[in-house]
């Protein structure tokens, strides 16, 4: 099961560089992933006192009354890994954003990708290329 973030490839520039972190969840958050009910729309990330932090993720619970469902949740992360990604953030002025959420065998996994975020005129011109190659594909498929 695979839940991706489909704004982030709309605002953002997304580096090929991916790092695969641990999310530190409860039980009942766990479930709703394997439920699919998990939003990563508007969810990014942020590193607190050397620690890394998934923000504003909506994962719904059922039953639960005092329940917060974008609550910060701990992302689980290597030292060295957390220290690249605080290096680069602040000398390239790039943003952490959480691309999607996977399990892998039991544990659920999120990838984090290191992006820039686009301008409006960089998100026209984005849906201009996406405009005119479905176009092209339309054409090639009527021949």
């Amino acid at each position: 099961m695979k839940v991706v973030n489909k704004k982030a490839n709309f605002n953002y520039t997304l580096f090929p560089e991916r790092i695969e972190a641990g999310i530190a969840l409860k039980g009942i958050e766990a479930k709703s992933f394997r439920d699919n009910r998990i939003d990563l729309l508007n969810s990014f990330v942020k590193i607190i006192n050397g620690e890394v932090y998934l923000v504003n993720a909506n994962i719904p619970a059922k039953g639960l009354q005092k329940y917060d469902p974008t609550r910060a949740r701990k992302l689980l992360l290597h030292k060295r890994e957390i220290i690249k990604l605080i290096t680069k953030t602040k000398q390239q002025k790039l943003q952490i954003v959480a691309v999607s959420m996977y399990n892998k065998h039991r544990k659920i996994k999120l990838e984090l990708a290191l992006a820039k975020p686009k301008r409006k005129f960089d998100k026209k011109e984005s849906i201009k290329k996406h405009d005119v190659q479905r176009d092209i594909e339309r054409e090639l498929k009527g021949l």
